[in-house]
């Protein structure tokens, strides 16, 4: 009898699927890291950095006509950071990385709502981190419209940190998670239209960031606002983008934001279906302001490794309340042939404000990425060196007498994405 209950179940669960789209997939993406200067420089004493870590993700979605749910889970392993036989995860590191509801709300509405990825444009401002083993992600809810070739998005987001073991409690809701502009409360506007040649997008968001004051109790809220627009142009080969954000308000601290900006221009061109050509200038507006203010724009929830060099020495979890910087890059992208290509990138930085000496001149980063796509599976390499000026010197607080002569970061990644189940 139980043996028939089993089957009837199984047949009913095929007929349930055949009525959704459910599938289920993973990636397992190891990187190994030779570190010589990556993020900042490195002094000659020091020893290199060399590690293996390993980001693992099961992606499970379940569609119908009416709505759609999407779990990711993820675990990042550094090799060797549990001793043997140890019962548990040493560095915490399992978590959920999504988990959202899209819901239809009629022929081209939508919300989603929950732990999700937001990402915008050329993700300069609002992007997955994907770089990162762990990823950006945001607690939100979000309303969709989208009819030919308009999208508006509106997002909403309040968070709360548990006060108590049993929870958050009523006697407020101080938010006492803080660090790399983790906001209490945001709000988001986001338009895009698209013609035949061209594209432009206009994105308005605030964040708030919670305040306390001498004794540690909450003291309300401030207030950054960011405003910008993205365009984007392309015709047979050549291609132009350009980005444009503003930012007012308060920072984290009431520090008042006051003429902050961020301009973006970029060019691309393709030579030959093997070559393409690239150039482009970048000026984030720095610290001019005086105790309690700032000029300096900071680019947020961005994927800030894809711009301004991927050694990473600005605006990742750095450099932000400094002297701005100027990035003047070209590049050049090769298809070798079909399953293998080769990036070759230099930039060269100043900063937007003069240093305590007056340099600006901070040096010139050469970078190289080098693709190989196999059946089922792709390999990474990744070369980049810091040429560093007087001025990098003089803003990452070592002398060039104690640093070490060669900056330079090596890196190999793996990438496998396997799909277990999907379709109909």
């Amino acid at each position: 009898m139980k043996k028939q209950y089993v089957i009837l179940g199984l047949m009913l669960l095929c007929f349930q699927l055949t009525k959704a789209q459910f599938t289920l997939d993973g990636e397992f993406r190891p990187r190994t890291e030779y570190r010589h200067g990556f993020g900042s420089l490195i002094p000659d004493a020091a020893e290199a950095g060399f590690g293996i870590s390993t980001r693992v993700r099961l992606n499970t979605s379940y569609m119908t006509d009416n709505y759609r749910v999407y779990v990711s889970l993820q675990d990042i392993m550094v090799w060797g950071e549990n001793r043997q036989i140890l019962p548990y995860d040493q560095n915490n590191s399992f978590a959920v990385f999504q988990a959202w509801a899209e819901i239809k709300l009629g022929e081209n509405t939508s919300t989603k709502i929950g732990r999700q990825v937001l990402s915008y444009d050329d993700q300069r401002i609002l992007g997955g981190l994907d770089w990162a083993q762990q990823g950006r992600n945001h607690d939100a809810a979000l309303i969709k419209y989208k009819k030919d070739n308009f999208i508006l998005d509106v997002a909403l987001a309040f968070n709360q940190d548990y006060s108590h073991p049993t929870g958050f409690v009523s006697a407020g809701t101080a938010y006492n998670t803080t660090g790399f502009f983790s906001y209490k409360t945001m709000q988001m506007l986001y338009m895009k239209q698209k013609w035949e040649k061209m594209t432009g997008s206009l994105l308005l968001m605030n964040n708030g960031f919670q305040e306390f004051d001498a004794a540690n109790n909450a003291d309300g809220v401030s207030n950054l606002q960011t405003l910008g627009t993205h365009l984007n142009y392309k015709n047979g080969s050549f291609g132009v983008a350009a980005n444009a954000y503003l930012q007012s308000g308060q920072r984290q601290g009431a520090v008042d934001v006051k003429g902050a900006y961020l301009l973006g221009l970029d060019f691309s061109y393709k030579v030959s279906p093997k070559v393409g050509l690239g150039a482009g200038l970048e000026s984030i507006s720095g610290n001019d302001g005086g105790v309690g203010e700032t000029g300096a724009f900071f680019p947020l929830y961005g994927t800030n490794h894809k711009f301004n060099g991927f050694m990473d020495y600005f605006y990742v979890g750095n450099h932000a309340n400094s002297i701005g910087l100027v990035d003047l890059h070209v590049s050049a992208n090769f298809k070798l042939n079909k399953s293998s290509s080769l990036m070759v990138k230099a930039l060269n930085f100043r900063g937007e404000q003069a240093l305590a000496s007056g340099e600006k001149s901070l040096g010139t980063e050469i970078d190289l990425v080098y693709k190989k796509k196999f059946k089922g599976y792709a390999l990474v390499l990744g070369y980049s060196q810091m040429f560093a000026n007087d001025g990098m010197h003089e803003l990452k607080g070592i002398t060039e007498s104690e640093s070490a002569g060669l900056q330079n970061w090596a890196w190999a990644m793996l990438v496998i994405k396997p799909k277990f189940l999907g379709g109909k």
